[in-house]
Formats: structure tokens, C-alpha cells, sequence
């Protein structure tokens, strides 16, 4: 297989992969409902799987972090691959809540431990100039998994039950073996320093790396939140103030992540020509600023016209983490620094929502989650703005890889 057909074949099989895994776990927001009925639990208990998967995400994504750049990243990304498909099936046997919480745990765990071995494949395999585009589409693949998720629960579940949702899940299994055919190991990895592969200590090895290390994790923090708080709470709020049903509505989620997709392309793009500190600079103040959209909204075509401009912004960002971490830390610890960052940002952004029901409970204002969500794009920047190594990933000018 030539050079470009592999970058093709890895590209497609990354973003595959991404795609799959958010569609297993987009299954939990369509099948809710049904696992509450199901075995008769409280709300509170039925919102403990997202929580526990989401440590199972953080496990997997420290454990498989450390092994992809120990063993290697086409060997980890199939595995991971197989964990989250099984686990997903398994669901078909779960016979009361803690079964759920047991396979929801290993699902995560699966899912957690793919995305460093994806973006360190795809950015071993991909020219730096690239990289960024690269990495978005990976991340598109997300996007598109959630779509996914949708069209499959509203065809499954009317007619099989929530319970065999899951057992499409399974399917992933299948794209190991296209996988493993013929992506062989980068050559960045098999050369690399195998002493100093996957030592999690590297992260913060002196001051300005450990900082780097947080830096990152402080910003996906705020990409997660401002993502659950758009696509958790936001169409709940906006039910209310204009007396439509958007919360359940397929409309809304596709056209906003239509936004975020092409807000995504356009940011990896900008990102590659213009480099990772203007990019950040401009999507995270057009962030501050779009969420302000939503308290405009009057009518059903507004608010989803400002959906999409907000997720635009907020979520174009999101795969251009992949390339400016695997572009600021070693082939050694690459797969590591992906997971270790994108995992706790995951694990601490997510209590979002739980911030967010504060705040409604305590002042029943959307200006007040919009503001709270605005300030968490400034915090962001002024975060941006102290990693030195950011500035310097520019094109051909990027920081040297090993």
C-alpha cells in the first residue's frame, strides 16, 4: 500500500472509530427512558451510568494511553475497539441497574483508551502541514456517530426494544479486521525511544511541560462543558421560554451538529495555515460572544438558526486538540498525553450540567447560563495565551515531532 493510501485508509478507519464509539455512547441519551422504566430506578440512579462511564473513560484513557505508546498505537486502537463494541452488546443480557452501571464501566473504558491511539496514528501518519484538517475530520467522525445514534434509536426501539440499540453495537468489531489488514505501526513509533515510551511522569517533567499538561486539560474542560452545557441543557431551557418542543427534537441536534462539523472543518483549515494560537484566539472570543445568540431566539427558526452559529464556534475547536497535543509531546508519550489530557477535561467538564442545573435552580435565567458559559470561553483564552508551545505550532514552523 503506498504512502497515500495508507494515510487515506488510516484517516478513514480513525475517524470510523471515533464515530462509532460516540455513537455507543450517544445510545444512553435515546435509551433512558427506557432503562428507568425497565427496572423501575430513580433519576438519580439512572443518572449514575453517564457518571460511571465517564470514569470508565478516564481509566481506560490513562491505562490504554500508556499502552499504546508502549506496545503501539494499531494494536491498542483495535483492542479498544473491541472492548467498547462487546460491552455495548453485553447490555442485551443486563438484567438490573448495576449490570448497566458493570457494562456501561468497560464501554468506557474501551472508548477512553481509543482516542490517543487514534490521534497518534493519524498524526504519525499525516504531514505536519496537514495535520490539523486531519485531526478535525477525525473528530467530525464523532459528529456523525451522534447522527447516527438517532436514526438508529427512532428504527430499533420502536420496533426491538432498547435492549437490541445496543446489540448494533457489536458491528465495530467488524472494522478490526479491515484495520489490521494492512496499517502497519508509523515509523516515528517503531524507531522511537522504547525506555522512555509511556511514562506518565513525562507529562510533567519540569515546570513549563507540567503546566502545558494542566493548560490543555484546563481547555478541554471547557470544551466539554460548554459542549454538554449547548446539547444537554440548552434545548430544555429554550423549551420552556418560547413553548416549543425542541428538547426532543431531531432538528435541533442535526442542524447543530451540522454547525459543529463545518465549524470544524473550517477551524482545522484555519488552524494549518494560520497556526494553533490565532485559530484558538478567534474561535474562543467568537464562542464568548455567539452564545449571546440564544437569548435572542423568539421563535423555533431562531433558535436553531443560533444553534448552529453557536455550535459553530464552540465545537469547531474540538480537533484541534488532537494535533496540537500530538505535535507538542514526544512519539514517546503521545498516545499518553492524548488520552491523560482528553480524559480528565472529559471527566471534569462534564459536571457541567451539574453546574448548570445550579444555576437555573438558583436564578431561572438563560442570560445567567449564557454568561457562565461566555466566561468559560474567556477563561479558556487567557489559558490559551500562557502555553508558550501553542504559539509556536504554525505550518511547516510547527514544533519538531520525534
Amino acid at each position: 500500500m503506498d504512502n497515500t493510501n495508507s494515510q487515506k485508509k488510516v484517516l478513514i478507519s480513525a475517524a470510523a472509530g471515533i464515530g462509532l464509539e460516540n455513537m455507543d455512547i450517544m445510545f444512553l441519551s435515546f435509551t433512558m427512558t427506557s432503562i428507568i422504566a425497565a427496572f423501575n430506578v430513580t433519576g438519580t440512579q439512572a443518572g449514575w451510568i453517564g457518571t460511571i462511564t465517564n470514569f470508565g473513560m478516564l481509566f481506560g484513557g490513562i491505562i490504554f494511553g500508556l499502552l499504546a505508546d508502549k506496545i503501539g498505537r494499531v494494536k491498542v486502537f483495535s483492542a479498544t475497539v473491541v472492548i467498547f463494541s462487546v460491552a455495548s452488546a453485553l447490555m442485551f443480557f443486563a438484567s438490573n441497574i448495576y449490570l448497566v452501571y458493570l457494562f456501561r464501566f468497560i464501554a468506557g473504558i474501551g472508548a477512553g483508551g481509543e482516542y490517543g491511539a487514534c490521534m497518534s496514528l493519524v498524526s504519525e501518519s499525516t504531514p505536519k502541514e496537514k495535520l490539523g484538517k486531519a485531526t478535525s475530520i477525525v473528530a467530525i467522525g464523532g459528529q456523525i456517530g451522534a447522527i447516527l445514534a438517532a436514526v438508529l434509536a427512532s428504527i430499533i426501539i420502536p420496533i426491538m426494544g432498547w435492549k437490541m440499540l445496543y446489540v448494533i453495537g457489536i458491528l465495530p468489531v467488524l472494522m478490526v479486521l479491515w484495520i489490521r489488514k494492512d496499517i502497519k505501526e508509523p515509523e516515528s513509533f517503531t524507531t522511537s525511544d522504547s525506555a522512555n515510551r509511556g511514562h506518565i511522569g513525562l507529562l510533567f517533567k519540569n515546570g513549563k511541560t507540567a503546566w502545558q499538561t494542566i493548560g490543555l486539560s484546563l481547555m478541554v474542560m471547557v470544551q466539554i462543558a460548554g459542549y454538554f452545557g449547548l446539547m444537554n441543557w440548552l434545548p430544555k431551557i429554550m423549551q420552556v421560554k418560547l413553548d416549543i418542543d425542541v428538547a426532543g427534537s431531531s432538528l435541533w441536534m442535526v442542524s447543530t451538529i451540522l454547525g459543529m462539523s463545518v465549524g470544524m472543518m473550517t477551524f482545522g483549515t484555519v488552524m494549518d495555515k494560520l497556526g494553533a494560537k490565532f485559530s484558538y484566539a478567534v474561535f474562543l472570543v467568537c464562542s464568548a460572544a455567539s452564545v449571546y445568540l440564544l437569548t435572542l431566539a423568539n421563535n423555533t427558526a431562531t433558535l436553531i438558526a443560533a444553534a448552529v452559529v453557536v455550535g459553530y464556534f464552540i465545537n469547531g475547536m474540538y480537533g484541534g486538540y488532537g494535533a496540537i497535543i500530538s505535535s507538542l509531546y514526544p512519539t514517546e508519550i503521545r498516545a499518553t498525553a492524548n488520552n491523560f489530557i482528553m480524559n480528565v477535561g472529559r471527566a471534569v467538564g462534564g459536571f457541567s450540567s451539574v453546574i448548570i442545573g445550579f444555576l437555573l435552580d438558583q436564578y431561572n435565567s438563560v442570560m445567567i447560563v449564557v454568561v457562565f458559559l461566555s466566561l468559560l470561553y474567556i477563561f479558556s483564552l487567557l489559558i490559551m495565551l500562557t502555553i508558550p508551545g501553542v504559539a509556536g505550532l504554525k505550518n511547516r514552523n510547527a514544533v519538531k515531532r520525534s
